[in-house]
C-alpha cells in the first residue's frame, strides 16, 4: 500500500529536523570523523595558493619566451629549439644575422645579472629544489617572501641568456615560496604552513609542466627517498588543479611534448626497456656526480659567491657556441641553428622522439643523440653547479630523452623491427632518470604518461623504474631529502611526542621516596638546613596545614637566598615560591613534558586530586623514554626498510586490463 503523499511529506520534515538538531551541529562542530572546516580551511587555502602559483608560473613562462626572443632570437640570432608546447608564438620567419661572438658571450652576462640578483636572497642559488626540501624539513615551512621575485628573475636573467637548466625548479621554489607566504599571511600553524608549501610546490610545477597529476604526486614524493607526504596529497592535487587550469586558460591546453598517438605495447621489446633502464642509470648516476664535481670546483674558486655564475657562463659559452657552429655547418643547417644545449632543451628531447628534417638517417642520428646527451649533462653542470638560477629537473629529463631516443634508434637498426617506436624509449628514458635520482618513481611514472596522454607506456615504465630504483640507490640528486617521515626533523618530535602521549605520569614517576617540603611560614634558615638534608631534590613543594600544594621553590632560588645572607633572615617560603606546578599521575608524558620546558624545571612534583604530593617525576626519566622511544622507532624504520628492498619485485600485471 502506497502512503499518502502528505505522509510522505511530514516523514521527510521529521527526518531533516532530525538531522539538523544532531547531525550537522555533530559535522560542524568536529566531533564527527569528518572535520569540515578544517578540510574546508585546508582546500581553500590550497586553491589560493594554486591561484597565486598559477598566475607567477604563467608569468614566468611567458617572460622567459619573451627574454629568449629578444635576446637569443633577435640579438644573437640563435633559433633555439622548442617543444610542442613551448611556442607561445610563431618563430620569425625573416631570416635572422647569426652573431656567434654575442651567444658567446650572453650566458655569462646572464650569470653576472643572476649573481647579482642573488646577493639579495643566497638561498636561490641552484635548482631550488634543494633549497625547497630543507625548507620543509628544518625550517618548518619557512621561506622568505623576497625568494619570490629574486628567484623569478634571476631564473630569466640566467635562462633567457641561454642557461643550460630548467623551469621546474625555480617553479618549485617559487611556488613553495608562494606557499609558505600564503601561510604566514593567514596565520596558519607550522603544520598547515607545510602543507601550503607542498601545495605551492605542485601548482608551480602543474603550471610550467602541464601534468596536473604528475605534478601533484612529484610534490609529496619528493621530499623523501622512500616514502611521500600524504598528509598534503589532497590540497597539493587541489592546488594543482587550479595552477593547472590557470595556465591553460590563458595559453590553452597542449602536451608539451608532440608525439604518436599510440605506442602498442610489444611484450618482446620489454628487455630492450631493461637495458635502457641500466643505461640510463649510469648516465643518471654521473649526471649526478658532475653536478657535485661542479659546485666544489666553483666553490674553490678565488671569487666571491656572486660572481661565479658569470664564470660558469664564460664556460657554458666556450663549450657551447663553437660546437653550434660546427655542428650547423656539418648538417648543413642555419649557423645559429640551436641544439638544445642553451636553454631548457626540451627542444632537443623533442626531436629525439618526433625526429626533426635536418637530423641525420641511420647511425648518424644515434651518434649525435648521444653526443648532445653527454653534452648537455656538461653544460647543465656548468650552470647549476656556478650557482645559476636554473632547474636541475629539465636537464635531467633532457639527458635521459636524448639518451632513450638513442637507444632506440639502434634498436630499430640493429633488429630491423617497425613496431620499435624512438619515441616511446624516448619518453621511458626522461623517467626513469629523473625518477632514479630524484627518488620519485611514482610520480616520474604519472608524469610521462600524461604527456603522453595515455597509458600505453605503462608497463615499460614499470620495469625500467624497478631497475632504476634498486640501481640508483646510492645516487641522489636532492641532497636535502631524508629517507622517510621518522628521519625527518618536524615529523621525528612530532613521532616521539606522539609516543609520549601514549604514555603515563605513573609509568616512570617516583613514589615513596621521604621528600623536603616547606610551609608558607617557613623562614630562610630553616630552609636552607632543610635542603643541606636532601641529595636529590631540584624543586620543594610549598603545603599548607593540610598537606594541600600552594606554591614552589627551586633549588636555583634557594641558592640565590643562600647568597643575600643580609636579607636571608626575614624571608619566609611564601616570598619566594612560585605559583604551584604539577601533574597529576594519569596524566600523560607529553604534558609533562610540556609543563617542564614551560616553566624550566628539571622535575616536577606528581599530586593527587586533593593536590598532596605523592611523588616525583624527573627530567632525566623523561629523556631516557624519549630516547628508548626513539630507538624504537629507528628499528622499526630500519625493519621496515629492509623488507622493503629484500622483497623488491615487479607486479604481475594482466596487458589485457591496459587497454583504452
Amino acid at each position: 500500500m502506497v502512503p499518502p503523499i502528505g505522509n510522505l511529506y511530514a516523514l521527510a520534515r521529521g527526518w531533516w529536523a532530525a538531522g539538523r538538531r544532531r547531525l550537522l551541529p555533530s559535522l560542524l562542530s568536529g566531533a564527527a570523523p569528518l572535520d569540515l572546516r578544517f578540510v574546508g580551511r585546508t582546500l581553500l587555502r590550497a586553491g589560493l595558493v594554486g591561484l597565486a602559483a598559477g598566475l607567477v608560473g604563467a608569468a614566468f613562462f611567458g617572460g622567459l619566451e619573451l627574454v629568449q626572443r629578444l635576446l637569443l632570437e633577435d640579438l644573437a640570432g640563435y633559433l633555439p629549439l622548442r617543444a610542442h608546447g613551448e611556442a607561445l608564438a610563431a618563430s620569425p620567419t625573416a631570416p635572422q644575422t647569426f652573431r656567434p661572438w654575442l651567444l658567446l658571450v650572453l650566458p655569462a652576462l646572464g650569470g653576472l645579472a643572476c649573481g647579482l640578483l642573488t646577493r639579495l636572497a643566497p638561498e636561490t642559488r641552484g635548482g631550488g629544489g634543494d633549497a625547497m626540501i630543507d625548507a620543509f624539513h628544518r625550517q618548518g615551512g619557512m621561506i622568505r617572501g623576497r625568494v619570490i621575485a629574486v628567484k623569478l628573475l634571476a631564473s630569466l636573467c640566467t635562462l633567457g641568456t641561454g642557461g643550460a637548466g630548467g623551469r621546474e625548479g625555480p617553479t618549485m621554489h617559487i611556488g613553495a615560496a608562494l606557499g609558505s607566504l600564503v601561510g604566514r599571511l593567514l596565520r596558519v600553524s607550522a603544520r598547515e604552513r607545510r602543507v601550503l608549501l607542498v601545495a605551492g610546490v605542485a601548482a608551480g610545477v602543474a603550471a610550467v609542466f602541464r601534468t596536473p597529476l604528475g605534478a601533484a604526486l612529484l610534490a609529496v614524493e619528493i621530499l623523501y627517498r622512500d616514502g611521500f607526504e600524504s598528509e598534503a596529497l589532497v590540497p597539493a592535487i587541489f592546488s594543482s588543479v587550479v595552477g593547472y587550469s590557470v595556465v591553460i586558460s590563458i595559453f590553452g591546453e597542449s602536451t608539451l611534448f608532440a608525439h604518436a598517438a599510440r605506442f602498442p605495447l610489444v611484450l618482446a621489446h620489454l628487455p630492450l626497456y631493461g637495458l635502457l633502464a641500466l643505461g640510463v642509470a649510469l648516465l643518471a648516476a654521473a649526471f649526478v656526480a658532475a653536478l657535485q664535481r661542479s659546485r666544489r670546483l666553483f666553490a674553490a674558486l678565488p671569487v666571491p659567491a656572486w660572481a661565479r655564475p658569470a664564470v660558469g657562463g664564460v664556460a657554458l659559452g666556450a663549450l657551447c657556441t663553437p660546437l653550434i657552429v660546427a655542428v650547423g655547418r656539418h648538417l648543413g643547417t642555419s649557423g645559429g641553428q640551436g641544439l638544445g644545449l642553451l636553454g631548457v632543451g626540451y627542444g632537443a628531447v623533442q626531436v629525439a622522439i618526433t625526429g626533426a628534417s635536418w637530423l641525420p638517417p641511420g647511425w648518424g642520428a644515434v651518434e649525435l643523440l648521444l653526443g648532445l646527451a653527454l653534452l648537455k649533462l656538461v653544460a647543465a653542470a656548468l650552470t647549476i653547479g656556478s650557482g645559476g638560477s636554473a632547474g636541475d629537473f629539465a636537464p635531467a629529463l633532457g639527458i635521459g630523452g636524448l639518451f632513450g631516443g638513442a637507444v632506440g634508434r639502434a634498436a630499430r637498426l640493429l633488429l630491423a623491427d617497425p613496431r620499435l617506436d624512438p619515441g616511446a624509449f624516448a619518453l621511458v628514458g626522461m623517467g626513469v632518470c629523473y625518477g632514479g635520482i630524484a627518488h620519485v618513481p611514482l610520480s616520474a611514472l604519472v608524469l610521462v604518461c600524461e604527456l603522453a596522454g595515455n597509458y600505453d607506456l605503462l608497463v615499460p615504465l614499470m620495469l625500467a623504474q624497478g631497475i632504476a630504483f634498486i640501481a640508483l640507490r646510492r645516487s641522489a640528486l636532492y641532497e636535502a631529502q631524508v629517507p622517510t617521515q621518522s628521519d625527518s626533523p618536524v615529523h621525528r618530535d612530532a613521532l616521539l611526542l606522539e609516543v609520549l602521549h601514549g604514555s603515563q605520569v605513573k609509568e616512570l614517576m617516583t613514589r615513596g621516596r621521604p621528600f623536603v617540603s616547606f610551609e608558607p611560614r617557613t623562614r630562610a634558615g630553616e630552609m636552607l638546613r632543610r635542603v643541606g638534608e636532601s641529595s636529590w631534590q631540584d624543586v620543594f613543594p610549598v603545603v599548607d596545614d593540610a598537606q594541600r600544594m600552594v606554591g614552589l621553590i627551586s633549588l636555583d632560588a634557594l641558592r640565590v637566598l643562600a647568597g643575600e645572607p643580609d636579607d636571608a633572615p626575614w624571608a619566609v617560603a611564601a616570598d619566594i615560591m612560585q605559583p604551584p606546578v604539577y601533574v597529576h599521575e594519569d596524566d600523560d608524558l607529553r604534558r609533562a613534558t610540556e609543563r617542564l620546558l614551560a616553566n624550566g624545571l628539571r622535575e616536577i612534583p606528581v599530586v593527587d586530586r586533593a593536590r598532596t604530593v605523592i611523588g616525583f617525576l624527573d627530567e632525566a626519566e623523561l629523556a631516557k623514554s624519549y630516547l628508548q622511544a626513539a630507538l624504537r622507532a629507528e628499528e622499526a624504520r630500519d625493519t621496515a626498510l629492509q623488507g622493503e628492498i629484500s622483497s623488491v619485485s615487479l607486479p604481475h600485471i594482466d596487458v589485457r586490463d591496459l587497454k583504452v
